[in-house]
């Protein structure tokens, strides 16, 4: 425990000593941060206050009982003895009863009250597992919308920086009468309009980092850098590791214990018992009087009844059994769908980042050939500005690729719960 805490404090400092923060830190802190991460204490007090309950169960049992009846006769003697008279027995009768018990043997039942106590808190903690990973999904989208929104931030400088470098062009241009005011102001116009969508892709990123701050639990500053992270060059396995195949097969477990737990319904049980009690008649049926007394003895007691429902609580078992291995499928089919879809994605984002480069080398090109034709007047500064637009959006375009492809792998990786 106490290396995990220094591990998560180093994490945490470096990433405030250098500004920069990664994707596995983000989930490990938004793991720690997440109000169901609390449950897991919880699930584990409710097993141990349930496992002392049962244990208990092996203690003496103690009770207190009383009566008071009425009946219409009673013992009495078949003699009739001359110059004797014998009292008949009251109708009425009372009795006081204190009684102790202690259990040797049960037939398995706190036995299997255990296992089913301790099988039902795995479940509840592998179903907890299931709900806590979803949340790396979460941190993923947050993460890598703000990876993005970096990129496109990124190239929204170099546009603005190209721009302003058309301005100072065109305004020579002009003073040498080869442009107008109105080409001056077309490309002040394009620079308005990038300072615009820079003021919204601001915002965004604010907005998004402030998502990323409560899924954490940490204050993000402003100028904090997210770390990228490396693109995997292996194929990915499509291997599925998830939490919830986990969970199934502990809930067959849970099942296979209640199947267990079956027999101790139908075992004898065995106890001794011991009662003290004071009341009229005692023991001594032929004393009218109130009396104390006291019963030591050993008892067994057997029931039979649920002999009748035993076949059918196995089928109702065997049929729960069947419903979650159902279940178990239908899970694994809609992922492989899943990862099949994704792989579908992967594969034409890696074909088309291919051609990124070679798309953005054409267009420079292109660009600068614009440039030249407005130098010597045979090109309009809008049509210019038209081709720079279109070198801009085609590097947009490999930012973007580099990223969703990223995004998708890690989606993949999630899917499939690749370590």
């Amino acid at each position: 425990m106490t290396r995990i805490l220094l591990l998560t404090l180093f994490i945490s400092l470096s990433s405030h000593i250098f500004g920069q923060l990664t994707l596995d830190a983000c989930r490990q802190k938004a793991q720690v941060n997440y109000p169901l991460a609390r449950q897991y204490k919880l699930i584990e007090l409710t097993e141990n206050y349930n496992l002392k309950n049962a244990a208990k169960g092996n203690l003496p049992q103690i009770s207190l009982s009383g009566k008071a009846s009425y009946q219409s006769d009673v013992t009495k003697l078949p003699i009739a003895l001359p110059e004797i008279s014998i009292k008949a027995l009251p109708k009425d009768q009372y009795q006081i009863m204190v009684e102790a018990r202690q259990n040797i043997w049960d037939g398995g039942l706190i036995h299997h009250q255990k296992q089913q106590i301790q099988a039902s808190a795995t479940e509840t903690e592998r179903q907890l597992d299931v709900n806590m990973y979803a949340l790396n999904e979460r941190v993923n989208q947050v993460y890598f919308g703000i990876l993005l929104l970096d990129e496109q931030l990124s190239q929204n400088t170099l546009l603005n920086e190209e721009l302003e470098r058309n301005l100072n062009t065109i305004k020579a241009y002009r003073d040498n009468g080869i442009a107008n005011d109105a080409d001056v102001d077309a490309v002040q116009v394009e620079i308005l309009n990038t300072r615009q969508q820079r003021t919204s892709l601001e915002a965004n990123r604010s907005a998004y980092l402030r998502m990323l701050s409560l899924l954490i639990g940490e204050e993000i500053p402003a100028h904090t850098r997210l770390s990228k992270p490396v693109l995997p060059g292996q194929t990915i396995s499509n291997d599925i590791n998830r939490p919830e195949l986990l969970l199934y097969e502990v809930q067959k477990q849970v099942l296979d214990v209640k199947q267990q737990s079956l027999k101790s319904g139908y075992l004898p049980q065995f106890f001794l018992y011991a009662q003290g009690a004071y009341g009229n008649p005692g023991l001594n049926m032929l004393k009218n009087e109130f009396d104390p007394y006291y019963i030591i003895g050993a008892r067994m007691s057997w029931n039979f009844g649920s002999l009748y429902t035993l076949k059918n609580d196995k089928r109702k078992l065997d049929t729960e059994k069947q419903r979650i291995e159902s279940n178990r499928d239908l899970f694994l089919f809609n992922t492989r769908l899943q990862v099949a879809e994704k792989d579908g994605t992967i594969s034409a984002l890696r074909k088309q980042m291919k051609e990124d480069d070679e798309i953005i080398r054409l267009r420079t090109n292109i660009r600068k050939a614009a440039e030249a034709k407005v130098a010597n007047g045979t090109l309009t500064v809008t049509e210019m500005l038209r081709e720079l637009t279109n070198e801009s959006l085609a590097k947009q375009n490999k930012a973007v690729h580099e990223i969703q492809l990223l995004m998708d792998i890690y989606q993949q990786k999630h899917i499939t719960n690749e370590q």
